[in-house]
């Protein structure tokens, strides 16, 4: 069957209108994968994933001890509920492989 080079009508939308889309989401998100909460060990911990791309640089992860090497898709947590206040918090975070933090 031949293809149709009709415009396509969105579902409750006239014949070429473009979805609305949510634009909830930054640019930050997108590359980043934004941020989510998590409880672990009875605690909360802002959890944000990192790509491979922006991983520059080596890190210890604090599950395995073994590096976490430039270029390794990795999870960064901190504390949600520190003590010391928000910045405390974000100086105390610590880059882990992905399945490290899973099995934390």
């Amino acid at each position: 069957m031949p293809r149709s080079n009709r415009p396509r009508r969105a579902p409750g939308g006239r014949p070429g209108q473009v979805p609305a889309h949510d634009d909830g989401g930054d640019l930050s998100r997108i590359l980043y994968g934004g941020q989510r909460t998590e409880t672990r060990r009875g605690r909360e911990w802002v959890v944000q994933a990192i790509s491979g791309a922006s991983s520059t640089k080596p890190y210890v992860c604090p599950g395995c001890t073994l590096p976490v090497e430039p270029g390794t898709p990795h999870v960064v947590a901190w504390r949600a509920d520190g003590l010391f206040g928000e910045d405390s918090d974000l100086a105390a975070r610590r880059h882990w492989h992905t399945h490290c933090w899973k099995i934390s």
